[in-house]
């Protein structure tokens, strides 16, 4: 995509059916502008001379990661995951279809 170039129907459609989104011609039109904004905005700054900037290691310095010690402990067994939910089914729990055919 060159820095003119804007997001096609093609590829706004398609990032659209992904996201499960049924967008008018209107919607595509304003998102396919603002995509396109972003990205010649991440163009410039990819422009940007970062040669004597150093790499930063972790943003706060000092950080240390604490973990605790692994233990194991019995789990609940299904009939109480199962005990204050709504709609079950075969031993599962239950919940509506969220994907189109």
């Amino acid at each position: 995509m060159s820095n003119n170039e804007g997001f096609s129907e093609d590829i706004l459609e398609h990032v659209s059916k992904l996201a499960l989104l049924d967008l008018t011609e209107e919607e595509k039109e304003k998102f396919s502008d603002q995509l396109t904004d972003l990205l010649n905005y991440f163009k410039n700054l990819s422009d940007l001379d970062t040669s004597n900037v150093e790499p930063m290691i972790h943003p706060i310095e000092g950080l240390k990661n604490i973990f605790r010690e692994d233990e194991t402990w019995d789990s609940l067994t299904n009939e109480e995951a199962l005990q204050n939910a709504r709609h079950t089914r075969e031993g599962f729990f239950k919940a509506p279809r969220i994907l189109k055919d």
